[in-house]
């Protein structure tokens, strides 16, 4: 089995540090008014890029752990 360096330290080095650029990112675009929270398209926009976000974190980890446990 490989170790937890070669499998799960990646995965929290990927959505770690992407994690904290796609937050900063986020953090960015809200404070300079590109994103106005009181319009629908924008809210729907900003919940698509969040789901986005954790949907791809969970797919990954499921096909890390059915590559390691099947």
């Amino acid at each position: 089995m490989p170790s937890f360096e070669n499998t799960w330290l990646p995965f929290l080095y990927l959505y770690g540090v992407g994690g904290f650029c796609f937050l900063v990112g986020m953090i960015i675009v809200r404070k300079s008014g590109a994103l106005n929270m009181n319009s629908k398209r924008h809210k729907r926009w900003f919940r698509i890029l969040i789901f986005g976000y954790f949907y791809f974190v969970v797919i990954h980890a499921t096909l890390i752990i059915a590559a390691l446990y099947w």
